[in-house]
């Protein structure tokens, strides 16, 4: 084979986002319920006739060895999975960097997938997200969670609980047909318009709970019950009550996050509610990116917030996970 294609899905957050920060975890154990979806981060690798090593993403970097990449996750990604002669890789991904629909654990996994893929190596879903975890938490420093990679390399809609010692479990959601039906129709995206750094957002969060800071520990506690009730509320098909948890956990992530919201995405939610929606919630850390609301009255909730000139992403869940294939 000479080019690999490779692809890894986007998620959304669906309970308990935000205690899956080493930062908290590591103290009390975390829990989020996340759902990959069918909007993806995608690499095209090209294995031979390289003389330099060829980086496109929303630049070009071209150079003579992996250390002199600029792209941090490309770079060390390659320096620990990669011995052989120099590559060409080149992204794409369906939505923008920054929209809070994890794309940077799905790049680093889609990453990684690929290079398994050009190492003639096969790779579990948890090896591969623990060593996306690896590069993004431990190496480069990101005040990331691990739900990202974990969402990307399984796919589908799953509970993850994290262990203090760094263990995950993965709970696959068997939702039955009629209940999956309903949460496609009933859940809906809307972009706010607005791009931010989960990492910049995160920061407060994550330096507060490292210096034991009562009331974010109390509020992350808060936000894992929230994460257990929704999962609970899924399982058994009750999807009223959990858009109500939905709402629940936007009031508790304000409190928390004072960088989650500001005016045009309180009007957006206001819009949203007084037009059907019972709950929602900013995707990701916050501060922009996409509005996820569950709505009883979808087609006036859709139609309310497309004149306010926003834009709805239709998508569906994915349950097959990262994804690659070679091409001769």
């Amino acid at each position: 084979m000479s080019v690999i294609f490779s692809r890894a899905p986007l998620r959304v957050t669906l309970g308990g986002g935000g205690t899956d920060l080493p930062s908290y975890y590591s103290q009390y154990g975390g829990f989020t319920v996340s759902g990959a979806i069918d909007k993806y981060v995608y690499m095209l690798t090209h294995t031979v006739f390289q003389r330099r090593y060829r980086m496109k993403y929303s630049e070009l970097e071209e150079v003579e060895q992996i250390g002199e990449i600029r792209h941090p996750i490309l770079r060390e990604g390659l320096a620990r999975h990669w011995c052989g002669n120099p590559l060409e890789i080149a992204s794409v991904a369906d939505v923008p960097a920054g929209t809070g629909m994890g794309s940077s654990g799905a790049y680093t996994v889609c990453l990684l997938k690929s290079l398994a893929h050009a190492r003639h190596t096969s790779i579990a879903p948890g090896e591969l997200a623990e060593a996306a975890c690896e590069i993004e938490i431990d190496v480069l420093g990101e005040p990331v969670g691990k739900q990202d990679p974990y969402a990307a390399a399984h796919g589908g809609i799953c509970a993850y609980t994290f262990h203090p010692d760094g263990g995950v479990d993965v709970e696959p959601l068997e939702l039955e047909p009629e209940v999956l039906t309903r949460l496609r129709d009933h859940l809906l995206l809307f972009y706010t318009g607005e791009a931010r750094s989960a990492s910049k957002v995160l920061a407060d969060q994550d330096e507060r709970s490292k210096t034991g800071d009562e009331e974010m520990i109390a509020n992350l506690h808060r936000t894992k019950q929230l994460g257990l009730e929704s999962y609970e509320m899924l399982g058994r098909g009750d999807l009223e009550s959990y858009a109500e948890v939905m709402h629940e956990h936007w009031e508790n992530k304000r409190r928390r996050s004072p960088g989650m919201a500001n005016g045009h995405i309180d009007r957006l939610y206001t819009v949203a509610r007084r037009n059907g929606a019972i709950g929602g919630k900013v995707v990701g850390a916050g501060g922009g990116g996409f509005l996820l609301v569950y709505t009883s009255r979808p087609e006036d909730t859709r139609q309310a917030l497309l004149a306010e000139q926003t834009f709805e992403l239709a998508f569906d869940f994915e349950f097959g996970g990262a994804y690659a294939s070679g091409y001769a």
